[in-house]
C-alpha cells in the first residue's frame, strides 16, 4: 500500500477548509493556496516515480482489501494526470491572483479552486465507480460556484443550465451504478472488469455501456456539448482557463477508463458508437470555431474539437492510437490552460471580445502575440511542439486500423484549429492598431507569467517528446492490457 495516494486529495481538502475561515485575509489565502499547489506537485511527482520504479501504487482505505472498501489506484496514466492537474492548477492559480478581482477572492473563490481540485485529483485515482461518483459531485458542486461567482445576468443564466444539465447526468450517473451493481453485484473497477468478461458483455450490460456513455460524454462534452460554449464564457478568464484545462478531461478520462478496463469486449457496439460521436463532435466543433467572431466562442469551441479528436483515438484501440491518447491527453491540459489564459489577456487588453474590433496589438503586445500563436502551432499538432507526437500517434492508429473516414475527419479538424487560431491571432495583433479608451487597461509581468510557463512547458514536451513517451506508452500498454491494471489492484 502507498499511502502518498491520498495526499493530492486531502492537501487541497485541508487547504480549502482553512481558507474558509480567513474569507477576509487575502494575501493569506493566496499564499496558503499557493504553498497547497506546490505541495500537490511535489507530491504527484513523488507518486509518478513510485508508479515508474515500483509499477501501479494501491491504497486501500480502512484495510479492507478489494473488492470491498474504498481503494484508490495509481497506475501511470492516474500518476500523469495528477501532476499535470497541480501544475496546471498552479499556474490557474498565480493568474488568478492578478485578475479575479478582490469582490471574488472575498467570497470564497479560493476554497472552491481547491474543493474542485479535491474532485479532480479524487476522479483520477479512484478505483470504484460509486466514488467516482462522488469525485464527480465535488468537482461539480465547486465549478457551479466559480462559475457564478460575481453574479451578473449571464452567469446565473448559464449557470443554471450548466447546473440543470449536470442534475440529469448525475441523476442517470447513479442509475448506471445502480444498474451495474444489481447486475454483476461489484463496483470495484478491476472486480468489475473480470465479472463482465464472465457473465458476457451482451444484452442487459451493453445497455448499461450505454448509459455510462452518456453519462460521460455528457460531462466530457462529446456530442452533447450544448451546454459547453456558454458556461465557459461567462466567467473570468482563470476560471475558464481551469475548468476547459480539466473538467472536459476528467469526463474522457471516465470515458477511457470504463471502454478499456470494463467495457471493451463489445467494440463493435461501445467504440462504434464512441467513433460516431467523436465525428460529428469534430464536425460540430469546427463549425463552430469558424462561425463565431468572438475570441471565447472560438476557444470554447476548439475546446469541442479536441474533445472529440481523443474520443476518436479512444474508439480505435489500437496501440499507437492509445499511445496517442495519453499524450494529446497530457498536452490538451496545458494547451487549453494557455489558450484560455492568453485569451483573457487580449479581452483585458483590448476592453472587447470581438474579432471585428480588434487589431495592432503586436506593437505594444508582441510577447504574449508569439504566446499565442506557439500555443496555436501546438494545439494544430505542428512539430516541434507537444501536440505533434499525440496527433500523431492518433492518426497511424486510425490508419493501421482503416478507420480511414474518421482519420480523415480528424486531420480536417485539425486544420480548422489551425485556422481559427491563426485568425484569432492575425486579428488581435496584426493590422492596424483600433482606438483604445484612454484608460487602458495595462498587463503584468505576474498576467504574463503563467502563459510564459505554460507554453514553456509546450516546447519542452515537443521537443523532450522521446523523454515523455517512455511515461505514455507505460500509460498506453495499461489501458490496452487490462490485466495489468487488475493484477495490481486485486493481487492481494
Amino acid at each position: 500500500m502507498n499511502n502518498l495516494l491520498v495526499l493530492p486529495l486531502l492537501i487541497p481538502l485541508c487547504t480549502a477548509a482553512i481558507l474558509i475561515f480567513l474569507k477576509n485575509n487575502i494575501p493569506v489565502q493566496r499564499w496558503l493556496s499557493a504553498l497547497s499547489l506546490l505541495a500537490t506537485v511535489a507530491c504527484a511527482g513523488k507518486i509518478l516515480y513510485q508508479v515508474r520504479m515500483e509499477g501501479i501504487q494501491t491504497l486501500h482505505m480502512g484495510g479492507w482489501l478489494p473488492p470491498y472498501g474504498i481503494i484508490f489506484v495509481a497506475d501511470m496514466l492516474s500518476a500523469l494526470l495528477i501532476l499535470v492537474t497541480a501544475v496546471v492548477g498552479a499556474f490557474c492559480l498565480l493568474y488568478s491572483f492578478g485578475t479575479v478581482g478582490e469582490q471574488r477572492e472575498r467570497y470564497y473563490y479560493y476554497p472552491f479552486f481547491q474543493f474542485l481540485l479535491v474532485g479532480v485529483n479524487g476522479s483520477f485515482l479512484t478505483g470504484d465507480l460509486f466514488n467516482l461518483f462522488v469525485c464527480f459531485e465535488v468537482m461539480l458542486i465547486s465549478s457551479y460556484a466559480l462559475i457564478v461567482l460575481g453574479g451578473t445576468k449571464k452567469q446565473l443564466r448559464e449557470t443554471l443550465k450548466y447546473i440543470l444539465i449536470n442534475i440529469l447526468s448525475s441523476t442517470l450517473f447513479v442509475a448506471a451504478v445502480a444498474y451495474l451493481y444489481g447486475v454483476v453485484g461489484t463496483l470495484n473497477m478491476a472486480d468489475l472488469s473480470l465479472r463482465v468478461a464472465e457473465a458476457g458483455q451482451d444484452g442487459i450490460l451493453n445497455v448499461i455501456a450505454i448509459l455510462f456513455m452518456i453519462v460521460f460524454s455528457l460531462k466530457a462534452g462529446l456530442f452533447l456539448f450544448f451546454w459547453l460554449p456558454g458556461s465557459y464564457s461567462v466567467p473570468p478568464a482563470a476560471v475558464s482557463a481551469l475548468l476547459g484545462a480539466l473538467l472536459t478531461k476528467v469526463g474522457l478520462y471516465a470515458l477511457i477508463r470504463t471502454f478499456t478496463l470494463i467495457f471493451y469486449h463489445e467494440p463493435l457496439v461501445t467504440h462504434s458508437w464512441i467513433a460516431c460521436m467523436a465525428a460529428a463532435t469534430m464536425i460540430l466543433g469546427a463549425l463552430g470555431a469558424i462561425a463565431y467572431s468572438d475570441v471565447q466562442r472560438i476557444i470554447n469551441y476548439n475546446v469541442i474539437i479536441t474533445v472529440g479528436f481523443i474520443a476518436f483515438g479512444l474508439s480505435v484501440t489500437a496501440d499507437h492510437a492509445m499511445d496517442g491518447v495519453v499524450f494529446y491527453l497530457l498536452h490538451d491540459m496545458v494547451a487549453k490552460a494557455a489558450l484560455f489564459i492568453l485569451g483573457g489577456l487580449i479581452v483585458h487588453v483590448t476592453g472587447t471580445s470581438q474579432l471585428q474590433e480588434m487589431g495592432g496589438m503586436m506593437k505594444r503586445h508582441a510577447t504574449m502575440g508569439w504566446m499565442l500563436f506557439i500555443t496555436a502551432l501546438a494545439i494544430a499538432g505542428i512539430p516541434p511542439l507537444s501536440g505533434f507526437a499525440g496527433k500523431l500517434l492518433i492518426i497511424q492508429g486510425g490508419l493501421e486500423e482503416h478507420y480511414f473516414w474518421l482519420t480523415g475527419v480528424a486531420v480536417a479538424s485539425s486544420f480548422i484549429v489551425l485556422y481559427s487560431l491563426v485568425r484569432l491571432f492575425m486579428s488581435a495583433f496584426w493590422g492596424e492598431e483600433k482606438p483604445r479608451p484612454a484608460t487602458q487597461a495595462a498587463v503584468s509581468t505576474g498576467m504574463l507569467l503563467p502563459a510564459v510557463g505554460l507554453c514553456f512547458i509546450m516546447i519542452m514536451m515537443g521537443i523532450g517528446s522521446e523523454w515523455v513517451y517512455r511515461f505514455v506508452s507505460e500509460a498506453g500498454n495499461t489501458l490496452i492490457n487490462p490485466a495489468v491494471y487488475i493484477d495490481a489492484v486485486l493481487k492481494e
